[in-house]
């Protein structure tokens, strides 16, 4: 079998995948997944594709991740994964989109506006 490779997002950090037929090594720029995300919660969400699939343990992940935060960066890998997952067998797709791990999340941090001291906060205000 060769190397799929996928890519997913989530606010601002973007993933990069290589998944290949293996034992179940997850790499996350050159460290182990769980070095790289040390908190459980953030370890299910970068395993949670392979466990829906029903093929955990079976494949090798090298991961490319950059920007973002932790969170950001273990849902952009849980997505990536799951669309390289369907590359390789459609049939685990229903079972995925069910459990909401096919859909890219769009929300995004909205931009500060002028005259505003965040997005829509406003300045405190003085009667004096």
């Amino acid at each position: 079998m060769s190397t799929t490779n996928t890519s997913g997002r989530r606010k601002t950090a973007v993933a990069r995948i290589y998944l290949s037929a293996g034992s179940g090594n997850i790499t996350v720029n050159g460290k182990d997944y769980k070095e790289y995300f040390p908190t459980l919660p953030l370890q299910y969400i970068v395993t949670q594709s392979t466990e829906v699939a029903g093929v955990a343990g079976n494949f090798d992940v090298k991961v490319n991740v950059a920007g973002g935060g932790v969170k950001g960066q273990a849902e952009a890998v849980r997505l990536a994964i799951a669309k390289a997952l369907v590359e390789l067998n459609p049939e685990v797709k229903s079972a995925l989109r069910a459990k909401g791990l096919m859909t890219r999340d769009d929300r995004m941090v909205e931009r500060k506006k002028p005259g505003r001291r965040k997005a829509r906060r406003r300045f405190q205000f003085s009667k004096r």
